[in-house]
């Protein structure tokens, strides 16, 4: 039996956001301040609405800022605390790049960026156990879940804070390869479409294109190269579904963008099962395709010690290469 936690009576908190803090996400922020809540639970109140920043609504994603001044409501611990929690398991991922500030690895698909929102632990997590030594590791960006490629982890805070600055003011270039249903027109090289994001029912995040003019539309830029295009067998029907593989450029960092602009451009990504073809996926899995297909390949920043440009790049993972036998392209 999970012994019980003795805590004060829960009340609404303010917190001011000190100069060490400046630029980073709101939910990292809440998890080093709200030590002992549950992520879940820091997640739920902050998309219901319950978190103000600066007395107005906010995300998940937003950067405060030093002097911001941020409302809690009043936290009960109604889910395990973490010391009733199995610890994240240690584990090493494919390095692409380490020195003393930052190190990169190759995240696989599948396994999230970090716990939180029904996930118990995720790649920081692990991480921080397999390196106990480590004074400091912190995502300096994110992935999608599904998506695997190229993500990078800081391992100073001033090296943390260089590199959201980069990744905030869009100086970093960042490469993605999708695999989309149909025949993506080489002419197409440019999709600049606002999107909103929107909760379903049951509180999941989605994101869908929007007018400019809409109070919730933030500006998203992605930039489209076409590799070539392959038939794919589909195994039950013995024919074959056209697909392009694309390189997509973002200038714009927003959640789901790629996944969204694709779709909305009439060729969503294999695999995709929040804006993809749901029967197409359906066959594509018993195909042998397990996961969608988008895989952060190539990044480009400065370093933020020295300022010298480093390019990274993470192959496109095997079993995708030759489910789509794509070799052709690398």
């Amino acid at each position: 039996m999970a012994s019980s936690v003795s805590c004060p009576p829960p009340s609404v908190r303010h917190l001011q956001v000190d100069a060490e803090s400046d630029g980073q996400r709101l939910d990292n922020y809440l998890f080093r301040e709200l030590k002992g809540v549950p992520k879940t639970l820091i997640y739920r109140v902050i998309r219901s609405g319950e978190v103000r920043l600066n007395k107005g609504r906010v995300q998940a994603d937003t950067r405060v800022q030093a002097g911001d001044v941020l409302r809690i409501p009043p936290l009960r611990m109604s889910e395990p605390a973490p010391a009733d929690a199995p610890p994240a398991p240690a584990r090493e991922f494919p390095l692409l790049f380490e020195d003393e500030s930052l190190l990169a690895i190759d995240k696989p698909a599948g396994v999230a960026v970090h716990g939180g929102s029904g996930v118990s632990f995720g790649v920081i997590e692990q991480l921080r156990q397999a390196r106990p030594d480590a004074k400091l590791l912190e995502l300096v960006h994110r992935l999608d879940r599904e998506t695997s490629g190229i993500l990078l982890i800081a391992k100073k805070k001033s090296a943390l804070r260089q590199l959201q600055d980069q990744f905030r003011e869009r100086s970093t270039v960042k490469t993605y390869l999708a695999l989309v249903v149909g025949d993506w027109p080489t002419s197409r090289k440019v999709v600049d479409a606002p999107l909103q994001k929107y909760l379903l029912p049951d509180g999941e995040r989605r994101v869908r294109v929007t007018a400019a003019d809409h109070p919730d539309a933030m500006r998203s830029l992605s930039l489209i190269r076409v590799l070539g295009g392959v038939h794919v067998p589909l195994l039950e029907s013995g024919s074959t579904q056209s697909m392009t593989l694309l390189a997509v450029t973002i200038k714009t960092g927003r959640t789901h963008q790629i996944r969204v602009h694709l779709a909305h451009g009439g060729h969503p990504i294999a695999g995709d099962d929040k804006y993809g073809d749901f029967v197409l996926n359906r066959v594509l899995s018993r195909s042998g395709l397990s996961r969608m297909f988008l895989h952060a390949w190539q990044l480009k920043f400065r370093h933020p010690a020295d300022d010298r440009e480093i390019s990274l790049e993470a192959p496109l993972p095997n079993a995708l290469l030759q489910w789509g036998n794509l070799h052709r392209f690398f």
